[in-house]
């Protein structure tokens, strides 16, 4: 056979038994072709950026990159961190200096006048270092649950027995306070009693501990979906609407943290909403998984709705969306022996559906 014909085009079908899509080795690949078979390489992206992947990454590398990004993030070591550092302190002397003034000019009106400021001052005071340490408590323990997320994963990724059981044993601790967990709670501590493979251990502890809490977690996900849809399709105004979204994304958010085991208080919520919105652009927003787009066309919505109801149904997925990007950011733990919901499984009656 001469070499034009070796190098003619042919044509064949991907599921054919004779061809071989791998990037196997060279000698493999050899010995197929000379059995009459075709090896197809699959060639590298061209356009793929220099230094990324051209994969997409994992649901639990996109986790725990959003988790550095916000919950984990240290801000003072930021020019926003200074910055916002420096201007606290200097509202906190300036607020300091104003009120010293104002307790003198009592005193020099009154002597009771001026104990009562003094006084007054002193609850403020006390009422400010409670707001601080329950801001820290709350940001301590999403962090907590940000590091116990990744250690889970890693001790299930590498079977660590040894981590497995300490991680969970700080995982039960974790919802000690739970009346609603007790019974799973206790089903654990046996378990660790036991001899079990980490993996194990963490597939069972998984199943015990997180069941009920993402069946809540997602009943309230689709709660805000179908409130968002039915508000957004029938209000008049677009400022309407985004009002009500951000509400009741906002209302989501602390939610669903509260159901994991997180207390957000201002700051806290920050950080976390920072964390979900950093998991929703790197899994690809509404899009990831889920192909939403393809959903609603694939189901004629567009065809059979109006344009506000249309809105409202995108409006419900968005919120649906968010939701999801919550649970993976808020949970303790990855889903690994639980499968991780999607929008049609939260919220079927945005594409016609009805919730079981």
């Amino acid at each position: 056979m001469s070499g034009e014909e070796r190098s003619r085009p042919r044509a064949f079908r991907l599921d054919d038994g004779k061809v071989l899509v791998s990037d196997a080795d060279a000698a493999a690949a050899t010995e197929f072709r000379r059995s009459g078979g075709v090896v197809v390489a699959p060639a590298p992206d061209a356009f793929a950026p220099d230094g990324e992947p051209a994969e997409p990454q994992s649901e639990e590398q996109a986790v725990e990159i959003a988790q550095q990004r916000g919950v984990l993030k240290r801000a003072l070591l930021s020019w926003g961190g200074l910055f916002w550092s420096a201007l606290g302190g200097l509202v906190s002397l300036g607020f300091g200096l104003w009120t010293a003034r104002i307790v003198d000019e009592l005193f020099a009106r009154s002597m009771t006048l001026g104990w009562i400021g003094v006084a007054l001052a002193a609850v403020l005071l006390l009422a400010i270092l409670g707001l601080l340490a329950r801001e820290s408590r709350a940001i301590f323990r999403q962090k907590r649950i940000a590091h116990l997320h990744a250690a889970l994963a890693e001790a299930r990724e590498t079977d660590d027995r040894q981590a497995a059981r300490s991680r969970v044993g700080e995982l039960v601790a974790l919802y000690a306070d739970r009346p609603d967990t007790a019974r799973s709670r206790n089903l654990v501590n046996d378990l660790l009693r036991e001899i079990v493979d980490g993996r194990d251990l963490i597939d069972i502890s998984e199943r015990n501990l997180m069941r009920a809490l993402d069946e809540e977690a997602t009943r309230e996900i689709a709660a805000a979906a179908r409130r968002v849809s039915m508000v957004t399709a029938i209000s008049p105004r677009a400022l309407v609407d985004v009002a009500f979204v951000a509400a009741q994304a906002v209302r989501l958010l602390r939610r669903i943290s509260e159901i994991y085991g997180g207390r957000p208080g201002f700051l806290g919520f920050l950080r976390l909403a920072r964390s979900v919105g950093a998991h929703l652009a790197i899994t690809g927003g509404m899009a990831v998984g889920d192909s939403l787009v393809q959903q609603v066309l694939g189901h004629g919505l567009a065809a059979r709705l109006s344009a506000r109801l249309g809105e409202g149904v995108l409006n419900g997925m968005l919120t649906t969306r968010i939701g999801l990007s919550a649970m993976a950011v808020c949970r303790p733990m990855p889903f690994a022996a639980e499968k991780q919901p999607g929008v049609r499984e939260v919220a079927p009656f945005l594409f016609g559906g009805d919730k079981e």
